[in-house]
């Protein structure tokens, strides 16, 4: 098991930060499908004001590259994340185009 966390803005919007933890209440069959195909078995989001933070747990074989080409290809996927980036803004870190940010552990107990 490998565990990664990340991390991205949500436009400072009440209305629309409420949209968009209404959208994850329950999200679509087919984004639940892409997510665990990929090989992350686990992935919870946490929110302090307007910052979201992800942990991901994954199999061992989990590869980013592997799991943006799978989305790519998938209509559905590409039709989500159009709809998320409308609620979320880049940290001021993330490179152009980037949204979910992989952070670096910096301690472990």
């Amino acid at each position: 098991m490998k565990r990664y966390c990340l991390a991205v803005d949500l436009v400072d919007d009440p209305q629309m930060i409420a949209e968009y933890e209404g959208y994850h209440k329950k999200i679509q069959p087919e984004i639940h499908k892409s997510i665990t195909e990929a090989g992350i078995t686990v992935m919870d989001i946490y929110r302090t004001g307007n910052r979201l933070f992800m942990i991901m747990e994954t199999e061992d074989d989990f590869s980013f590259e592997t799991k943006s080409q799978m989305d790519a290809d998938n209509p559905k996927v590409q039709e989500w994340e159009q709809l998320m980036w409308k609620y979320q803004q880049a940290l001021p870190t993330a490179k152009p185009g980037e949204k979910w940010v992989l952070m670096e552990q910096i301690f472990a107990l």
